[in-house]
């Protein structure tokens, strides 16, 4: 990827933090890394090397900075926004593949050889998958270092490394410091075993209200729940189970992390980065979207909307079935029957169909007791009496389920868009707002539009524009290719 100088070094010279994450400026004379917004001087136009990549400008034997810290910067928009192989690449490079599948496993999944992907990515990047792995490996040992009190070896073990001395060198590279010199620095105060807090940068603005009101509509017990400005959810995560407390704060999003291992922290900071859209870029967004008059006071009354993703692709997939012709109160209250069985399935006590004698089981207190959203393995397997829907879509979730667990269907960011379409559509009951909604929530696709969907229209309509399905995806083409987040600003006008 080519990075034009000027441009960057205009963005350093001014500080930009729209560009954090973008690209990174190395200095010859300093052996230093830096985010475009470090409050450091500005250096010598002549001693300045711009990289795509923190990996690669630790490739080029450059170190992070200590004061502005450029691994914790929001990660590049392009990678939410590309649907290619590189895109997918590093969508699946932040969920932790390559630590626990290895570069093999990474090729598999996007069908190339090790070595043509390490081409690409090198081309692209300034660097293949093992470096790019190596960098968020460095930044999730620092994260481990100075918020948990858990022993050096454990940290480098949890955080993906092969051994304590490849933990120890990495860190000396990365930080110039070795790791019981950041502890040092950064003394902690112990806490509760498992929990790990940390901030999650964003490009302002962030608008974060409306992710909040849309979540708090669609809770469900057990799942997710949002107390005032705070919003909390259970994950399922590769190696066991975890929760997380999300409270938007200023340039931060306040995270409060419960792992069972720590070892899934880098995939749920991914998973909650993602649930958030917090590595969108919303002045790109929004300069699309306020260029139409229609849209363009929302846009100044609401600047930073962004859409809410998913941790859980099957999850999204089964809200997005159940949530068909219903509403969004009618969708809730039937997946809160299908959580409630597959957790009583799972604890083997009392009725598989989550009922007890009176009628539906109370819900309970599940603030410290979230758990993720059923595998599809134990939703197809969920008796009849669990769904509460007409037989058709209950025979669509049941396809549904099957496909994932079988490993037919992959809804994770990594997949294919438009293989996991058509995939999608194959299913019977199965239409294009269906799949449209999974792509953009689940699979993270910023250029959808359903333009069928009565809110969308109903907002059309009171934004004064046409209404009509036809009319108003031919008016809706002046929005790519951010048509997902124009989605959303419809829904909120209805």
């Amino acid at each position: 990827m080519e990075l034009d100088f000027e441009r960057c070094y205009r963005a350093v010279d001014s500080r930009d933090q729209r560009f954090d994450g973008c690209f990174y400026t190395a200095v010859r004379t300093t052996g230093i890394y830096c985010r475009p917004s470090c409050p450091a001087v500005t250096p010598k136009r002549e001693n300045v090397t711009f990289y795509v990549s923190a990996a690669a400008a630790q490739r080029g034997g450059f170190r992070a900075c200590r004061r502005c810290r450029p691994d914790a910067a929001p990660g590049s928009p392009e990678w939410d926004a590309r649907a290619d192989t590189v895109g997918r690449a590093m969508r699946l490079i932040g969920d932790g593949v390559v630590d626990r599948e290895g570069v093999t496993g990474l090729a598999t999944r996007l069908g190339y050889t090790e070595r043509h992907l390490n081409r690409m990515l090198t081309t692209e990047l300034g660097a293949g998958p093992l470096a790019l792995a190596r960098a968020q490996r460095a930044q999730t040992a620092r994260i481990l270092v100075e918020t948990t009190d858990l022993g050096l070896a454990d940290i480098a073990f949890a955080a993906g490394f092969g051994s304590v001395r490849q933990f120890n060198d990495t860190m000396l590279e990365v930080y110039a410091q070795s790791p019981s010199r950041l502890r040092e620095k950064r003394p902690i105060a112990r806490g509760e075993a498992g929990v790990i807090n940390l901030r999650l940068a964003y490009r302002a603005p962030l608008h974060a209200a409306s992710l909040l009101e849309f979540l708090d509509a669609r809770t469900l017990p057990g799942v997710d729940e949002v107390d005032g400005t705070t919003y909390r959810r259970g994950l399922v995560l590769p190696h066991g189970n975890g929760s997380v407390a999300l409270r938007p704060a200023e340039r931060w999003i306040l995270a409060t992390l419960r792992l069972n291992d720590v070892r899934d922290l880098a995939p749920a900071v991914a998973r909650c980065r993602r649930l958030f859209d917090l590595d969108a870029d919303p002045e790109a967004v929004d300069g699309t979207l306020r260029a139409d008059p229609a849209l363009a006071a929302a846009v100044a009354a609401e600047p930073g909307v962004r859409v809410p993703r998913a941790v859980d692709g099957f999850e999204m997939a089964v809200r997005a079935v159940v949530g068909q012709q219903v509403s969004v109160s009618g969708a809730r209250t039937t997946l809160g029957r299908i959580v409630r069985a597959a957790a009583a399935a799972a604890a083997d006590g009392g009725n598989a169909d989550g009922l007890g004698p009176s009628g539906p089981a109370p819900a309970p207190a599940f603030t410290n007791q979230l758990t993720g959203f059923p595998s599809a393995a134990v939703v197809a397997e969920l008796p009849d009496s669990a769904f509460g829907m007409p037989a058709a879509r209950r025979a669509t979730v049941r396809a549904l389920a099957a496909a994932v667990a079988d490993g037919k269907l992959d809804l994770e960011p990594g997949a294919d868009r438009p293989d996991t379409t058509a995939r999608l559509l194959e299913l019977p009951g199965v239409g294009p707002w269906t799949a449209g909604y999974v792509a953009m929530r689940a699979i993270g696709d910023p250029d959808v539009f359903l333009p069928s969907d009565l809110a969308a229209r109903r907002g059309a309509a009171a934004l004064g524009l046409p209404d009509a399905a036809r009319a108003l995806a031919v008016h809706a083409e002046r929005w790519r290719p951010w048509r997902s987040y124009a989605l959303i600003r419809l829904w909120r006008a209805a």
